[in-house]
C-alpha cells in the first residue's frame, strides 16, 4: 500500500486538503476500488477507458469531488483531481482486500465505496446515499440495480461497522485454515463482497442509472450512445470540455444559449460562436466567475437585439412618444 504514487510519474498527488463541505453536510472519504482484471473485457483497462471523451475513472472521481479524502486502491496513474493510492496485498487478491487496504487510508466517520466503472454515477447519488445513511442507524446504505440486485460497490458506510466486519472476516478465514499464516490482509484474499454485506444491516435506494457499471463491450457501447441522447449531450460535452481545459467553474449553459440565439437570430450565424468566446473573454478579465459570465451574457443578448431593431426600422424615424 502506498500513499502516494512515486517521485517519478506525474499520476499521483497527495490528498486535496480543501475539498468542498459535501451537499449533505456529512463529511465523507471515498474509496475507489479500481484494479481487477476486466475479463469480460478481455484484460483492457477499464478504469481508463473513455465515455464521454473522459475515463470511466475520472467521471467517478467528480462523482465525489467533495470527499475529505479520496483513496483509489490500484496502481497509479493519472487521473482528473489529486488522489491517495493503495494497493491490496497480494495485487489481485480481490474486492474484500482491495477495499481493507483503500479504508486504512481513511478517516471519516463516513466512507463512500466505489467501483470505477459507473460512467452515470453523479454527485446526487453520493449525497443521497449519505443522507440515507445519516437518518437511518444502518450500517450501510448501498444502491440496487434495475434487477433489484445489490451493488456493495455503490454505497455508503460508517467507517467503523466496515472495519469491524472486515476484522471478523479475516478472523474467520484464518481459524478455518489450517497451518494458515496471518499476516495483514491475507486473510480476506478472494473474499466475495457479500460475505462482508451479509454482516451488515443496510438501507437500499434503486437507482437503476446510477448503479449502471461496465463490464462488457456491450455496457460501453450502452453508455456512449447514452450520453449522446437528447437531453444528456449538452451537459456532458460541457463537463468533457470544462475537465479538458482544468476549468471548474459552473457555468449556466441557458444563459450562454439564449445570448448566442439572439446573435445568430439578429446578426448572423456565424457571430453565435464567436461572440460566445468574447462573452468568456470579457468575463475573464474580470472576477472570471459565473456571474460575469451571466452580465457578459446580458449586454450581448441586448445588443443583438438593438442590432435587430436598427435593422427592422431600416431609416424610418422612430414612433414618437
Amino acid at each position: 500500500m502506498t500513499d502516494n504514487a512515486p517521485a517519478d510519474p506525474p499520476p499521483a498527488a497527495s490528498p486535496e486538503s480543501s475539498a468542498p463541505a459535501p451537499a449533505t453536510g456529512v463529511p465523507y472519504d471515498a474509496v475507489v476500488l479500481a484494479g481487477g482484471g476486466a475479463r469480460r473485457l478481455g484484460g483492457a483497462d477499464k478504469p481508463g477507458v473513455q465515455v464521454g471523451g473522459r475515463a470511466l475513472l475520472d467521471r467517478v472521481l467528480d462523482a465525489c469531488a467533495d470527499a475529505a479524502t479520496t483513496v483509489v486502491v490500484a496502481d497509479p496513474r493519472a487521473t482528473v483531481r489529486p488522489v491517495r493510492w493503495a494497493r491490496e496485498e497480494p495485487p489481485g487478491a480481490g474486492p474484500v482486500a482491495a477495499l481493507d487496504a483503500g479504508l486504512r487510508l481513511s478517516t471519516a466517520e463516513y466512507a463512500v465505496v466505489l467501483s470505477a466503472d459507473l460512467p452515470f454515477l453523479g454527485a446526487d447519488t453520493v449525497h443521497r446515499l449519505l443522507a440515507a445513511l445519516r437518518d437511518s442507524d444502518a450500517d450501510g446504505a448501498m444502491l440496487t440495480d434495475d434487477d433489484g440486485r445489490d451493488q456493495p460497490l455503490v454505497a455508503a458506510y460508517r467507517t467503523a461497522s466496515l472495519r469491524g466486519a472486515l476484522a471478523d472476516l479475516a478472523t474467520e478465514r484464518t481459524e478455518r485454515t489450517e497451518h494458515a499464516k496471518r499476516t495483514e490482509h491475507g486473510g480476506l484474499t478472494g473474499l466475495p463482497l457479500r460475505r462482508l454485506t451479509a454482516a451488515l444491516r443496510l438501507t437500499r435506494l434503486t437507482d437503476p442509472l446510477a448503479s449502471f457499471d461496465c463490464d462488457t463491450w456491450e455496457d460501453i457501447a450502452h453508455a456512449r450512445a447514452r450520453i449522446r441522447e437528447h437531453g444528456h449531450v449538452l451537459n456532458e460535452w460541457i463537463t468533457a470540455v470544462k475537465n479538458e481545459l482544468g476549468i471548474e467553474l459552473d457555468v449556466d449553459t441557458r444563459v450562454l444559449l439564449d445570448a448566442a440565439r439572439d446573435v445568430a437570430h439578429g446578426v448572423a450565424r456565424p457571430a453565435a460562436p464567436l461572440t460566445t468566446f468574447l462573452i468568456g473573454y470579457a468575463a475573464a478579465q474580470g472576477k472570471g466567475d459565473a456571474a460575469s459570465i451571466a452580465e457578459a451574457s446580458a449586454k450581448v443578448a441586448d445588443l443583438a437585439i438593438r442590432w435587430e431593431a436598427e435593422h427592422s426600422e431600416g431609416g424610418s424615424a422612430p414612433d414618437a412618444g
